[in-house]
């Protein structure tokens, strides 16, 4: 199996488990810092365990000046987005959380482009727009400009987590590294914050930190092999999960989230075709 149509596999199992998690962070009922922190917690030690079993640590002793770069995926990455993911679901729907999101194709091609090299063609823009159309029909409902004070912590989701991508991307670390030292960071800069607010404690926690663990040693292999900007529009359909078990538990599901599931949909089916491709013209 080739890199590109590897990368494209893992992008797409990282749909499957990403589509989870709105819903398990919405049902948490718990304090969203403390959640978020031992969310993180649990995710640090399922990648630990896994780097002690295949010998992992050498690498971290050959590169040890790159764990300043993955400081700052746990701060953004986890850190920051996760206490805005868990603050903003609870202020909105799972629905919401899930589609709004995936507002992440934006801020990938701008970061990408301007800081890895990548190219953005004509028709992957074409593919954004299409996706940010779809996302403002989600958010706004049909009404006039407005947005919820919880789909705005969620808008600030997706820009933490691709600062986060960008320098994760550089690193050079395995994706079982990166993936442990992010959640290891993460949780150490939120305990404070979850002390302060309130140690809580669910089983849901157990199960987020398995999503964020595994989803995110798929994740870091798949930008491995293929464009950041590429593999964020993959992962966009993930919602759909969020959506069907959304609706079994009593939310609503409007028209406009059904207008904007397809647009984004359809932006990610074309995104498929795409190969990952550098501003000077060299693939992957």
């Amino acid at each position: 199996m080739h890199s590109e149509e590897k990368g494209t596999l893992l992008a797409l199992t990282g749909m499957a488990l990403y589509g989870l998690e709105p819903v398990v962070v919405k049902s948490n009922p718990s304090n969203p810092v403390s959640f978020a922190a031992f969310s993180a917690l649990v995710a640090a030690l399922i990648l630990w365990v896994s780097i002690l079993f295949s010998n992992g640590l050498e690498e971290l002793r050959e590169n040890p000046r790159h764990v300043k770069g993955a400081f700052l995926v746990g701060l953004f990455g986890t850190a920051l987005a996760y206490l805005s993911y868990s603050l903003g679901a609870r202020m909105s729907t799972a629905i919401n959380a899930a589609l709004i999101t995936r507002s992440e194709i934006l801020f990938s091609f701008i970061l990408s482009w301007l800081f890895l090299r990548e190219k953005i063609t004509r028709r992957l823009t074409v593919y954004a727009l299409t996706t940010v159309l779809g996302l403002m029909l989600v958010i706004l409902q049909g009404h006039s400009f407005g947005i919820h004070p919880g789909d705005f912590l969620l808008l600030l989701v997706p820009l933490f987590w691709q600062i986060g991508h960008v320098v994760a991307k550089g690193l050079p670390y395995s994706p079982p590294m990166i993936a442990a030292l992010r959640n290891s960071f993460g949780f150490l800069l939120l305990l404070p914050l979850a002390v302060a607010t309130g140690l809580e404690f669910s089983g849901f926690l157990i199960l987020e930190g398995l999503i964020i663990a595994i989803g995110q040693l798929v994740w870091y292999k798949s930008i491995k092999l293929i464009n950041l900007s590429k593999a964020t529009l993959i992962i966009t359909p993930a919602p759909v999960v969020a959506i069907v078990l959304g609706v079994l538990r009593g939310e609503v599901f409007t028209i406009y989230h059904a207008m904007g599931f397809v647009l984004i949909t359809l932006s990610t089916l074309g995104a498929l075709r795409l190969k990952s491709e550098l501003r000077n013209g060299n693939t992957f």
